[in-house]
């Protein structure tokens, strides 16, 4: 049986729906993951390009509230925001902080936003690997 992961930030915009689609695509034999905001928001564009960019495809996800995944149990929480409140969620089995910069903070000319973002998916990336590609 799967393992399922919820990865949230506050606006699920970004980094909780590139690491969803990270460890789907990856490491979907042995995991199921899905992904929420507190807050949420628009899905990043400069997210779905970043993905795209190492063959996947995100341009169909949308962003979910918290809320959503009420009482259903989760075996890993992991929440992705930096700084700020984390969720109190009490259906997750195991629960993981790892910070990682917003992109909606990132300013400059498109090149400059979509290194930024660049830098975050893969420091989300090396982090998933590092931690979920074990198991």
């Amino acid at each position: 049986m799967k393992k399922r992961v919820l990865f949230v930030c506050t606006h699920n915009a970004a980094r909780s729906q590139m690491a969803e689609g990270y460890v789907n695509a990856r490491y979907g034999d042995r995991y199921q993951a899905f992904s929420a905001g507190t807050e949420p928001g628009t899905l990043n564009p400069y997210a779905v390009r970043a993905m795209a960019e190492i063959g996947i495809d995100i341009s169909g996800h949308r962003v979910k509230d918290l809320a959503k995944f009420d009482e259903q149990e989760m075996d890993v929480l992991v929440a992705v925001c930096e700084g700020g409140l984390c969720p109190f969620f009490p259906w997750a089995k195991e629960e993981k902080h790892q910070e990682f910069p917003d992109s909606s903070t990132l300013t400059g000319t498109d090149e400059e936003i979509m290194a930024g973002v660049r830098r975050i998916r893969d420091a989300i990336t090396g982090w998933i690997d590092e931690t979920f590609g074990e198991d």
